[in-house]
């Protein structure tokens, strides 16, 4: 009895991708925070937190639904 996969292995690919995307994007967002709890720290409202990482996870999520959803050849 021969073993096959449910996806191809265009859509593996696909899924790595996705999942490196949806990684670098929480990575982004790491970070920012203060030593010191009484003191303030502006460094958690930059652009790099606020719009880059999270459109970077969206992607991801939407690479890994175009993986899971398009057929193998």
């Amino acid at each position: 009895m021969k073993d096959t996969f449910i996806f191809g292995r265009r859509n593996y690919v696909f899924m790595i991708a996705g999942l490196l995307l949806i990684a670098a994007g929480y990575v982004l967002m790491a970070g920012g925070g203060s030593e010191d709890p009484a003191v303030f720290n502006d460094a958690i409202f930059n652009t790099r937190r606020l719009v880059i990482a999270p459109i970077l996870v969206l992607s991801g999520f939407g690479m890994e639904l175009y993986a899971i959803m398009t057929r193998s050849k």
